[in-house]
């Protein structure tokens, strides 16, 4: 199971990119950011797959969970949309 994201400013990312990659090496991941705004994902390589997906659903899992419309129906929005 893969460690909570850390993140890490792009100058520290830049000077400490070997350091970084070893621990990524070792299942970890990071959000680099530029003026502590999110800018790019640093995770592992995986050639698999399955792994890629299940991670994917996860975390739009979780994402759902954080994101909502706040009570607004979905199908009342559509309709209003189309009139």
């Amino acid at each position: 199971m893969k460690s909570p994201t850390d993140t890490v400013g792009a100058f520290e990312a830049k000077t400490k990119l070997s350091e970084l990659l070893e621990r990524v090496r070792q299942d970890a991941a990071f959000t680099i950011t530029k003026h502590d705004q999110p800018v790019a994902r640093l995770i592992g390589f995986s050639s698999d797959r399955a792994t890629q997906r299940a991670a994917a659903t996860t975390e739009l899992r979780a994402l759902r969970t954080r994101c909502t419309l706040g009570g607004l129906d979905v199908r009342a929005l559509r309709e209003e949309g189309r009139a």
